[in-house]
């Protein structure tokens, strides 16, 4: 398999921030009524109503659950577990939010564990955690309720555990936010990953929910290769395991939390500020929302056409990035395109609305600026340049 240049080493890993054969799987398949919308939107299937449409989204906290197996291991805490549950659901919601849904989320959790290394008190954890998490969201005034799901025994399939979410909503087709409006001439505004949202109850890293392979090999210590061997993949290169310094607990200088509780740190939700800004802003000089997810910095790419996005301003690196890339020596072209580096969702509007955007999300404790901007591109593909300290790199 060929191997591409700024994935290299996510990729022998045998993960893909492009997500290339998975795209071309699904080439034929047929993208609904918005076919450049962040999610999939399909005709009002629940109601019947042709004002109305679909959303039913399927995500989860991918490999970070191997991380918090080792941390609960180590130290006995099972408060990681209730971040995985928040995890598994904001990955959900914030992909929701960029294309307009705002309230009346249905909720289904799918839990596959190996019971011999996940015990019930474990299983506990994560299904009270998700209790915790619809709950907190039904406080911020963002409703949504919990259906149930499914919870199986895997373990001829899956060596810890795996947790992931579907999510249901039903939203006004004049309320949908479609990234076919991105066009020349917007600006691109960013939102902070990183630091303590006014309804965050602790510091967050900024780590979010992608780019965790290489995230927990990069950063800590070989001695998890031979302790937890059920927390990676055997066929993996033995000096892309755990290549790391650090042990779980270990504190640095520039982090109020140790480096275990850093990378786990639970997913942020943007909600409330897209809620606010949806309420607040024109609808039509929105051209899109985008959730930095996989792909990070290089996610717009993949939607609207004939785009170069050019982003010359981006927020502050978050520190614990720099922390994985001094770890790992992964090159910064790579970096931007396997983590947020500290900034996880973009406003795509016109420039006159840009400071209200900015405004509000101050308003919830979160930095904002504009990051970049919009041109047209020169061949009719989607091009992402950054301009960063660190170099100009061209995707």
């Amino acid at each position: 398999m060929a191997i591409d240049e700024q994935n290299f080493r996510y990729q022998q890993r045998g993960v893909s921030a492009s997500k290339g054969d998975v795209h071309k799987a699904i080439a034929k398949v047929d993208k609904g009524l918005y076919p450049q919308a962040f999610c999939k939107i399909i005709p009002d299937w629940l109601g019947g109503d042709k004002d109305f449409c679909n959303i039913v989204h399927a995500d989860g906290a991918g490999t970070k659950s191997s991380l918090a197996y080792i941390y609960w291991r180590e130290t006995g805490d099972l408060s990681v577990w209730k971040g995985i549950a928040q995890d598994s659901i904001v990955m959900n919601i914030d992909d929701m939010i960029c294309v307009g849904v705002t309230d009346d989320i249905l909720l289904s959790s799918t839990i596959g564990r190996n019971a011999r290394k996940i015990p019930g008190e474990v299983l506990s954890a994560l299904i009270n955690g998700n209790e915790e998490v619809i709950q907190f969201y039904n406080d911020l005034g963002f409703p949504m309720v919990n259906t149930g799901g499914e919870t199986a025994d895997l373990g001829d399939l899956v060596r810890t555990v795996v947790v992931d979410t579907t999510a249901t909503a039903r939203l006004r087709r004049d309320r949908v936010v479609d990234c076919a409006r991105m066009k020349p001439g917007q600006v691109i505004v960013g939102l902070s990953s990183w630091g303590q949202a006014s309804y965050e109850s602790e510091y967050n890293a900024g780590m979010g929910s992608n780019g965790l392979t290489s995230a927990r090999h990069d950063v800590f210590s070989k001695v998890y290769a031979d302790k937890y061997p059920e927390t990676y993949d055997g066929a993996i290169d033995r000096s892309l395991v755990y290549s790391g310094k650090y042990l779980v607990t270990d504190r640095v200088a520039d982090m109020p939390v140790d480096m275990g509780k850093a990378v786990l740190g639970a997913t942020r939700t943007y909600a409330p500020v897209v809620r606010a800004v949806l309420q607040s802003i024109d609808l039509k000089k929105i051209g899109g929302i985008i959730h930095c997810s996989g792909g990070a910095l290089t996610k717009c790419m993949k939607f609207g056409k004939g785009l170069h996005f050019i982003k010359d301003n981006l927020l502050p690196v978050a520190p614990l990035f720099q922390h994985i890339q001094a770890c790992s020596g992964t090159a910064w072209k790579e970096m931007f395109s396997v983590f947020n580096c500290g900034q996880r969702l973009e406003f795509i509007v016109d420039a006159d609305v840009a400071a209200e955007i900015v405004k509000i999300s101050q308003g919830f404790g979160i930095a904002a600026q504009i990051t970049g901007y919009m041109e047209a591109s020169a061949d009719g593909d989607n091009h992402v340049t950054i301009k960063s300290s660190h170099g100009v790199f061209e995707y």
